[in-house]
C-alpha cells in the first residue's frame, strides 16, 4: 500500500496522490491554466507503476512544493500578495543575471523559502473558495490557450 499523500512531477506539472475515505486512491493534477489542482483519478495508476523518467517521477513534498511553484509563477499572472512574492523571486534571479552570476546560497534559501510562502497562500486561498468565500487574489494564464487555425 502506498503512502498518502504521495508527490510526483507529471510532465510539465506536478500530481498528488491522496487516499480517500472508502480506503481507495484518488490524484490531483496542477491546472497550470488556473493555479489549482484537478481532480484527476484517471492517473493514479499510471504514476504509481512509473519508474522514475524524465516524464514522471516520485519527489519530496519539499520538491513537489518548489516546482508546483515554478509551474504557478511561469504560467499564471495577476494581482495580490502570491503574484508580488513571485516578482521579488524574479527580481533575485534579474539581478544575479546582470551581474553575471549565480545565485547565492543565501539567495537560493530565499526563494524556496518565498516558494513554500506562495504555496501555502494558494493552499489557504482555495479552501477560502471551497467554502464559498470571494477570491481574495485573482489568476490568469500568462499564455493564451492555442487555438488551431480555422480552415
Amino acid at each position: 500500500m502506498i503512502e498518502t499523500p504521495a508527490y510526483f512531477t507529471y510532465y510539465a506539472g506536478t500530481y498528488r496522490v491522496d487516499a480517500t475515505p472508502d480506503g481507495g486512491l484518488t490524484g490531483y493534477l496542477l491546472n497550470s491554466r488556473t493555479g489549482e489542482f484537478d481532480e484527476k483519478p484517471e492517473h493514479v495508476r499510471e504514476v504509481l507503476r512509473a519508474m522514475a523518467s524524465s516524464d514522471i517521477s516520485k519527489v519530496s513534498e519539499e520538491k513537489f512544493v518548489q516546482e508546483t511553484e515554478l509551474a504557478r509563477a511561469y504560467s499564471l499572472k495577476g494581482e495580490g500578495a502570491v503574484f508580488a512574492l513571485y516578482e521579488t523571486i524574479d527580481g533575485l534571479y534579474d539581478q544575479a543575471d546582470r551581474e553575471d552570476r549565480r545565485l547565492e546560497p543565501q539567495e537560493l534559501a530565499l526563494i524556496q523559502s518565498l516558494r513554500k510562502r506562495t504555496f501555502k497562500l494558494w493552499e489557504d486561498e482555495l479552501a477560502r473558495r471551497a467554502a464559498g468565500e470571494p477570491p481574495s487574489f485573482r489568476a490568469e494564464p500568462r499564455f493564451p490557450k492555442y487555438e488551431p487555425p480555422a480552415e
